[in-house]
């Protein structure tokens, strides 16, 4: 079997001429701001690439970098500046943060109208109750690439490796709104491998490079690699060892290239859909 490769780059320029369509509608410039603390080098790239982006739709994005020297007080006195700056629909803080400040205190602080990351723990609990609102934008991105891909989710068997608050819960809470039967497995879970084997929708996770291997995937199954793993030699991989799993799968995601560009896109919509919602309320 040779897997029907999900081309994240393709689906997310799609998304991304969307919502520059929906922005050309509206009588105003939606503003996304992004928080940056301290010089990691990765979160650099990142950041960049959202400005980029954002300006490409025609939303107004800025950046605001800090030092890493930068207090959690003073952090929490910008994100409340930014809460109260109308021009400010989307508010981002960057992660990882310097150890000196508490990643969930200042997440609590961003206005969960504002929160385009979704993890502000208001939106996570509309999500687990099945309701609307900001959804984080890597689990939206997943699961806009299986409707892609034409997976029929209700009532299939799916198992998301990784329990993180970023990506594993809201994507078995997306794939349970969508009546998948979903199992959450990680590290400590007895015979991995077997249970991977048993399902037939496969959302690798866990942070860990080539974890997943080809065996562990039934032939047909769907794969969708959410980790970005880089190697001694400077390779990129994913979770799930791409070459034996393709040879499984029915589709698969490659890395890059997969999920990646779908984060970013789906950040762009949240901040016009919060846009939007902030300003007819």
């Amino acid at each position: 079997m040779s897997a029907m490769v999900i081309d994240g780059k393709a689906v997310a320029a799609t998304l991304r001429t969307r919502v520059a369509g929906e922005v050309a509608a509206l009588r105003y410039q939606p503003g996304l701001t992004v928080v940056l603390v301290g010089d990691d080098p990765a979160s650099a790239v990142y950041v960049r690439s959202k400005d980029r982006a954002a300006a490409g739709v025609g939303i107004a994005a800025k950046t605001i970098r800090l030092p890493a020297s930068t207090s959690e007080g003073e952090l929490l006195v910008l994100v409340r500046q930014l809460n109260a700056d109308d021009a400010v629909d989307g508010i981002l803080v960057q992660m990882p943060l310097p150890k000196q400040i508490r990643s969930a205190a200042i997440i609590d602080a961003i206005d969960p109208a504002k929160d385009v990351d979704g993890l502000h723990p208001f939106n996570a609990g509309l999500l687990q109750s099945g309701r609307p609102g900001l959804v984080p934008c890597t689990p939206a991105g997943v699961m806009k690439l299986f409707a892609e891909a034409g997976v029929a989710l209700a009532g299939a068997r799916a198992i998301v490796v990784g329990r993180s608050v970023l990506v594993g819960r809201p994507v078995a809470a997306l794939l349970t709104i969508a009546d998948a039967t979903v199992t959450i497995a990680h590290s400590r879970t007895r015979e991995l491998a077997a249970e991977c084997h048993r399902a037939e929708i496969v959302v690798a996770a866990a942070g860990r490079a080539e974890m997943v291997r080809g065996d562990w995937i039934a032939p047909g199954a769907v794969v969708i690699d959410v980790g970005i793993n880089r190697m001694p030699d400077g390779k990129l991989v994913g979770d799930v060892a791409y070459a034996e799993a393709a040879e499984r799968a029915r589709a698969i995601t490659p890395v890059p290239g997969g999920v990646g560009p779908m984060t970013i896109a789906c950040l762009l919509e949240n901040t016009v859909i919060a846009a939007k919602r902030r300003r007819a309320g």
